[in-house]
Order: structure tokens, then sequence, then C-alpha cells
């Protein structure tokens, strides 16, 4: 490959590096704000000092951990913290497990799969109408799983717009592969335990990253199915959102005069919280990197 040295061409380079310079720091900007915020004081935040880097009350760079700690020798965080990895990792596994299942004889051929145009246009009907949120509540109900960790995770165990998305890669695995192993004697689980399932990093890899992030940065359905009996099983999430909603109410009344003075230590709280919340995706994702980036392209291009 000759490489183009151009003034055009190095003109372009320069424009391109500038502008994914200025991008990452958009994007970067905001968790360091986060950070920073979570490692001031009371006093230098409420001033309006901190823009970059932590400060202390006398307005010099230094770093205080009174948020952390009352966080770490506190119960309502770690506890929900904990909730939120279990609920993460079980509805990801639940739903990955749902989803191949259904996803895979639905790629298949319609005369190995009885009923297979029927099946496929009940769950696309099923992205462009939903039942609403109260039918959904009163099924929860009557099934029993208010208050329970399985209100939250079985509902949304599929997504239909993931389920489409396995569909299609497993539409591109060769159906070659399958013969050979019918003419060896497998069966489909067989098939598809030890042939598609591995050949399918990349989509599980990618559909679990959706599940995982929407289950993480999940806290209506906690609001809607579990009281004060469950608080135990509150996520992180909804922790998050009442400490917000706080420091909403704190700071509204005392615009209002009903307060003297306002507790701006709850916002450093809020966020050492709020980065608490989002230390494990981005320690996750450098990981399941370069899975994702091969399956952001499933179903794109066949040959």
């Amino acid at each position: 490959m000759v490489k183009d040295n151009s003034v055009s061409s190095v003109v372009l380079d320069i424009v391109i590096y500038v502008f994914l310079i200025l991008l990452m720091i958009v994007i970067l900007y905001p968790i360091i704000y986060i950070l920073s915020v979570s490692l001031s004081s009371s006093d230098a935040f409420n001033a309006g000092k901190v823009v970059l880097w932590p400060v202390t009350g006398s307005g010099s760079f230094g770093l205080d951990f009174e948020a952390y700690k009352e966080i770490i020798t506190g119960r309502t965080v770690p506890m929900s913290f904990l909730q939120s990895v279990i609920n993460t990792l079980l509805y990801t596994a639940i739903s990955l497990a749902f989803t191949t299942t259904l996803a895979y004889p639905l790629s298949r051929s319609k005369d190995r799969v009885p009923f297979h145009g029927f099946i496929t246009k009940i769950i696309v009907f099923t992205m462009f109408f939903t039942a609403g949120m109260i039918p959904v509540y009163l099924i929860v109900q009557k099934l029993g799983l208010l208050n329970t960790r399985w209100s939250m995770i079985l509902p949304a165990a599929i997504s239909t717009y993931n389920l489409v998305v396995m569909r299609s890669f497993f539409e591109s695995v060769p159906v070659e592969l399958e013969e050979a192993a019918f003419i060896d004697g497998a069966n489909e689980l067989t098939i598809f335990a030890k042939i598609i399932l591995p050949l399918s990093k990349a989509a599980l890899a990618t559909v679990g990253l959706f599940y995982g992030v929407y289950m993480w940065n999940q806290w209506f359905s906690a609001m809607l199915y579990l009281s004060d009996r469950a608080k135990d099983l509150y996520p992180l999430q909804y922790i998050i959102r009442q400490i917000v909603m706080e420091n909403q109410l704190a700071a509204e009344a005392a615009a209002a005069g009903e307060l003297n003075t306002v507790q701006v230590s709850t916002a450093s709280l809020k966020y050492a919280t709020l980065f608490i919340s989002i230390l494990p995706m981005l320690c996750v994702y450098p990981f399941i990197q370069k899975y994702f980036v091969k399956g952001v392209m499933v179903g794109s291009v066949k040959g």
C-alpha cells in the first residue's frame, strides 16, 4: 500500500485527527467531571470551582474522599450495587439462553420448523405493538412476582431486536456444517451446543452486552414492582434516582424559603455513586470489544 503524501491528503488527515480528538474530549469530559466532583469538597462544588480536576475548599487541587467513605461505611449503596450485579448476570444469562434457543430454530428452513412463518410474524408484531404497563403489572402480580428479583428479570427476558440480530447471525452459518454433523449422527441439540454456539461468540458477546447494559441501567422496573418491604432488592440505579430526587427537592425547598440551607454534600454523594455505577461497564467493555466490533456487523454481509 502506497501512502499518499499530497497536500490535500495531509490536510484531510489533520482534520480527521482533530475531529477525533475533539470527539474524545466530548465523550471523556462528563466522566472526568463526575469523578472530579465526587473527589472535591462540598464548599468547592458549591462555589462552582470544580471544572476539570478535584478542588478543595481553598480552591486548590486536592482530593476529598468523604463521599466514598460515606458510601463504603453505609449499607444502602454497597447492597444495591451487589443487587445490580446479581440482576445483570442473571438477566444476561437467562436472556441469552431464551434468545439463542428461539433464534436458532427460526433461522432454519420452514420445512424443519412447524409454524415457522406464524411464530415469526407474532414475534415481529411485538416490536410495534405492546400490551402496555398496566397489563404487564397485573400479570406480574398474578404470578406472585411482586417484591421479588424475578419481577425485574422475567418480563423483559427477550428483546425482539436482539432476537432478530441473533437469528440473522445463525442464518449466516453454513448449512453444510449441520448436514455433516447429521451424517455423523449428531442431533439438533448437539449441533446447537457444539457447533452453532462456539461459532457465535461475536454475536453472543454483542447481544450479551446489549442485555447487560439494559439491566445495569434499569430502575423503572424496581419502582413498579418493588415496595418498601423489598428495599434490600433495590438496584443501584434506583438508589441513584432517589439521591437525585432528594437533592432536587432540597434545592426547591431552599429556593422557596422552606429550608435555610441546602446539603451540598448530597451532590458529592450523588456523583460518587454515579461514578461507581459507570465503573463496571468501563472495566468490562475493553475485554469484549474485539467481539463487539465483529458482532455489530452481524447480518450486514452475506456471501
